[in-house]
């Protein structure tokens, strides 16, 4: 029987053909995504669910959804499907990550275009039937200094369209390296440097805990006064209030919003304040962006249905399904090495070394290193999945290296992730029991057999009595309850490690009642995803 796909919101008659010519059946009912008891009412006759942002893929509509193994979302961001949910159902999610990277960078040039022009308030003006050349002096581009916050993807094509407009561009981005800033024709700086130096600030992170406010009243003081700020990115990474402010006070001379801390956005400080150009998120849109990710994910949901081909899958490796069974836990061990080491990084990475040893070096060694980079790279962009981690990787110039070798130690096989900076190389090694749970085995060289939690904290210290109790009075003090708690050290007086999983996340008290003992040379919360 041939596989049946339900697209229930608007995509392009062009990939709707798609699934027809590759003999899928397919209804499209473009409107029925904004029909929540209607869609949940037919969901369980598709193999295949073809989506934009309108359709609610939530718990409750997986629950009926009995025979649906995709969900295609036509764009990147997946806010409205539930990940962990579709996990658990066995349903694949995939997005396009990459298909509306060109779109969005243009709209935000445009936007830094039409700040420094006052284009929107000498259009309106115009047409009012004034006449007011004097009102309206702008500024050029040319020459003025471009700080880029985030030179990813669509960061750095950001940056290259700058050059091209004879900007002088500065880059803050802590995993870019100073080799790919060089190849990108950037400086690479840090955050304080930025903001003395841009006349424009252009914003392309992910909202994460470390992004969110990163302009805040506290870092736009620091700005060279008469900056223009422009955010296309993710609402949320600037305090809309305390840019208001700074625009009220002129600190700021202009701003130009696609995004909003809340959408959609029926009011914010921003609205109609002078030389505020604003737009209802409107960085994807474009026909050739809409059409791009329609067909991209329409030929990704048919290959999946016809040949169990995944692709940009955000919860699934790119593996057979008969690989499926068995690398599985390797494939969650790879990626807790990755997340590990990813939380415990903060420089930017030039190299990821990955080391297979005994059994699991005649695996599928591609998509374990996908996982391996995606739990690294995933810390600081969540977009990221096991697909597009290595080609972000490759254009930030990290360099990736694999060795596979013959069992050589105890454990029949085993893992090694290293992570090279340009001060540092950390390493962490795991391997998989044979009750199919991940566990980590070796930190910094020293050997250790720690379960691993949603929820764990890591301390070094110098080996000398009365850390464990330490350790547990002050976790007991903060009402913390200790599920496993193993310990490690190099040599009797030397550097210990203990790795803490814990039932709960770590109060920031706690945290800061540990460093404060002075015993602890770290001591870091850390989060892995367990589902």
């Amino acid at each position: 029987m041939a596989p049946r796909v339900l697209v229930s919101d608007a995509l392009s008659e062009t990939a709707v053909q798609i699934f027809r010519d590759r003999g899928i059946e397919v209804d499209y009912m473009p409107k029925l995504g904004k029909d929540k008891e209607e869609l949940a009412r037919i969901i369980g006759q598709y193999d295949g669910l073809a989506i934009r942002s309108a359709t609610k893929v939530t718990a409750k509509l997986l629950e009926s959804a009995t025979n649906l193994k995709v969900v295609g979302r036509a764009g990147i961001g997946v806010d409205n499907v539930d990940i962990p949910a579709a996990s658990k159902k066995g349903v694949i999610v995939m997005n396009t990550p990459f298909g509306n990277s060109i779109t969005t960078a243009e709209h935000a040039i445009a936007m830094m275009f039409a700040v420094a022009r006052q284009l929107p308030e000498a259009s309106v003006s115009t047409h009012s039937g004034k006449w007011e050349k004097s009102r309206f002096m702008g500024v050029e581009l040319f020459n003025k200094t471009l700080g880029v916050i985030g030179a990813g993807n669509i960061g750095g094509i950001v940056c290259d369209r700058a050059l091209g407009l004879h900007m002088k561009v500065v880059a803050y981005d802590p995993f870019l390296s100073e080799e790919r800033a060089a190849k990108m024709g950037v400086q690479k700086v840090e955050l304080d440097e930025l903001l003395a130096r841009a006349d424009f600030i252009t914003l392309h992170v992910p909202l994460t805990d470390k992004t969110r406010s990163i302009l805040n009243a506290e870092t736009i003081a620091k700005a060279k006064p008469g900056v223009r700020i422009i955010n296309c990115a993710r609402g949320g990474l600037v305090d809309e209030a305390a840019l208001a402010e700074a625009l009220t006070s002129g600190h700021v001379a202009g701003a130009a919003f696609d995004v909003f801390e809340t959408e959609p956005a029926t009011d914010s400080p921003l609205f109609n304040l002078p030389n505020v150009v604003v737009t209802p998120h409107l960085g994807a849109s474009t026909t050739e962006a809409q059409e791009n990710v329609a067909l991209q994910v329409a030929e990704q949901m048919a290959d999946y249905l016809l040949t169990g081909a995944v692709q940009n899958a955000l919860n699934m490796p790119s593996v057979t399904a008969e690989e499926a069974a068995v690398m599985g836990p390797w494939v969650r061990l790879a990626s807790h090495i990755g997340t590990f080491i990813g939380q415990m990084t903060d420089e930017p990475i030039t190299a990821i070394n990955v080391l297979y040893d005994g059994s699991v070096s005649g695996m599928n060694l591609a998509a374990l290193n996908c996982a391996a980079i995606a739990g690294i790279m995933k810390v600081a962009n969540p977009d990221v999945n096991m697909v597009s981690a290595p080609v972000i990787a490759k254009e930030r110039g990290i360099q990736i290296s694999t060795t596979r070798q013959e069992k050589s130690g105890a454990f029949d096989g085993y893992v090694k992730v290293s992570v090279v900076t340009e001060n540092r190389e950390r390493s962490i090694a795991g391997t998989v029991f044979s009750d199919g749970k991940p566990r980590f085995i070796q930190i910094k060289g020293i050997n250790v057999d720690a379960e691993i939690g949603a929820n764990m904290l890591y301390t070094t210290n110098e080996d000398v009595p009365g850390i464990i109790g330490l350790l547990g009075t002050t976790l007991g003090q903060h009402g913390a309850n200790i599920a496993n708690f193993t310990l490690g050290r190099a040599d009797a007086g030397g550097q210990a490690i203990a790795i803490i999983y814990l039932d709960e996340p770590l109060e920031p008290a706690a945290i800061e009642a540990l460093r404060a003992t002075g015993k602890f040379q770290q001591v870091r919360p850390l989060a892995f995803d367990v589902a």
